[in-house]
């Protein structure tokens, strides 16, 4: 990485303008090698989730019970986004809150790595609770080196960042998935504590570098604020110990009594910020229109994360007990599927950034509406391929690892009209009032949707069986359809955003 630092010249007042990283500030380096790194670590373990909670020599759980775990986790991580934009802040400020997410998400994982059931689920909760700290205020951070939105190199700049999100996601199956899965489960999530140890090193070491901005507190907690926060918050500690405590003691604890209120808490909050934004009588009618329209991609983004995020949990479980993990007679680690969707975008988010520019040029590049309606419509597809798969393991046979490669690339190219589109348009049409929060809005879609796939499986539903994919794939197809006939209707409420 040390040969891409060139001599170059910068504006006066860019941290680090001795050298520039690819053109742009040095400060990027510091936060491309952090992010790179938690999301080594992050999608490492993420892999190894599923595959740990079904395994005889992990927890041995049911696919069901493994699934809603799974979904509650990603749940609660993009949950945990919007307090974790707060805290930075309110209390520590951007760069001190990404140290400390460093270091949680670092202990989580070395308490994944001892070998107890009760352990595990403490270190689940702590990454959950770090990657939630940290996603909410890195890419602030990213921000805060450019010199404001209309700095030429501040795209260029998100994109080289969202490139070692993605080297990240793409090496981590590859190294802890196949230690994990080959020589021992909890070596390989001891692995994703040391990725996230080398992240946190280095970004400490390139803190020269960061924007001064970076390390302010916006709007910092009063001394009442301070106190009055503290005591909310020491009241409903008390009552969780109080709840659990009893329960606990009288014999009637599961794990349901954690996964529920984990649950229902991710359906309600995004349904509760939401509605209280769309009540708020300070906006005005341009406002009040533009966040009517939002909430229509906000519902479509729920459904499309329910079912991609499943390529994690349903479809690797699938991939573990019926798959030929193998090409040309080689056999490989189930994990590595999941490096699949990385590497895809990584080749195909620069065609379809030209294919916009291209279009846009000629006056046909589709709406955000359209976009999204063609996201819904491919995720519903690659559910309805999925049905292939599971005819042949219905059969009693295996099936090929191509179907799954193929079920992957139709979501990655579905994500690629909904993910980054959804973060443009999020900031595009957000009120003023509520500019800073919207991002968090955002993530709180992913939380619904994969709420949604967590409760299914605590009822008990097996999300792998034919007529529930099927199902799940005609309302994804559906919701695409009616976000294209209303499509029209949401142009207008968006107003001036295109």
């Amino acid at each position: 990485m040390a040969s891409s630092l060139t001599k170059d010249s910068v504006r006066p007042g860019t941290p680090g303008s001795e050298k520039t990283f690819f053109g742009h500030p040095r400060g990027l380096a510091t936060l491309f090698m952090t992010e790179m790194w938690e999301r080594f670590s992050y999608y490492g373990m993420r892999a190894l989730l599923p595959l740990y909670l079904v395994a005889p020599g992990g927890l041995h759980l049911s696919a069901t019970t493994a699934t809603a775990i799974y979904s509650v986790y990603l749940s609660l991580v993009y949950l945990l986004a919007l307090p974790g934009g707060w805290f930075a802040d309110r209390v520590l400020g951007p760069r001190k809150t990404v140290a400390l997410a460093g270091g949680v998400i670092m202990l989580g994982h070395l308490t994944l790595a001892l070998p107890t059931a009760g352990t595990f689920y403490a270190g689940l909760g702590l990454v959950a609770i770090g990657s939630g700290l940290l996603k909410a205020n890195i890419s602030t951070m990213v921000g805060h080196l450019y010199d404001g939105p209309d700095d030429p190199r501040r795209d260029g700049g998100f994109t080289l960042f969202y490139i070692g999100i993605n080297v990240g996601a793409f090496a981590a199956p590859l190294v802890i998935g196949t230690i994990g899965e080959n020589v021992n489960w909890h070596l390989g999530f001891a692995l994703a504590a040391l990725g996230m140890a080398l992240g946190l090193v280095q970004y400490l070491l390139g803190g020269r570098h960061l924007s001064e901005r970076s390390s302010e507190v916006p709007t910092p907690l009063s001394a009442e604020e301070k106190a009055a926060t503290l005591r909310k918050a020491a009241l409903w500690a008390g009552v969780a110990v109080v709840f659990y405590a009893i329960v606990g003691f009288s014999g009637h604890y599961t794990l349901n009594w954690l996964l529920v209120p984990i649950t229902v808490a991710g359906l309600l909050i995004p349904i509760l910020v939401i509605a209280r934004i769309k009540r708020d009588k300070s906006l005005d009618r341009v406002e009040q229109s533009k966040m009517s329209a939002y909430i229509w991609f906000f519902v479509a983004a729920a459904v499309f994360w329910m079912i991609y995020d499943q390529g994690g949990s349903t479809l690797s479980i699938f991939a573990d007990s019926s798959a030929k993990n193998s090409v040309f007679g080689w056999e490989f680690p189930v994990s590595w599927y999941q490096s699949v969707n990385p590497v895809l975008i990584m080749a195909l988010a620069p065609v379809f950034a030209w294919l916009w520019l291209a279009l846009n040029r000629r006056g046909k590049e589709p709406s955000t509406a359209v976009k999204f309606a063609s996201g819904l419509i491919l995720i519903g597809a690659s559910f309805f391929l999925f049905l292939a798969p599971l005819a042949i393991a219905d059969g009693g046979h295996k099936a090929a690892a191509m179907w799954l490669v193929a079920i992957y690339f139709v979501q990655t190219v579905g994500e690629l009209t909904v993910s980054p589109v959804g973060l443009s348009v999020t900031t595009k049409m957000a009120p003023a009032k509520y500019a800073s929060q919207m991002m968090g809005v955002w993530f709180l879609a992913v939380t619904a949707g994969d709420a949604t796939t967590g409760l299914l499986s605590i009822a008990g539903v097996d999300l792998n069986m034919t007529g529930i994919v099927a199902l799940q794939a005609a309302l994804a197809v559906a919701a695409g359809l009616a976000v294209w006939m209303y499509r029209k209707k949401v142009k207008e409420l968006m107003g001036d955003v295109h």
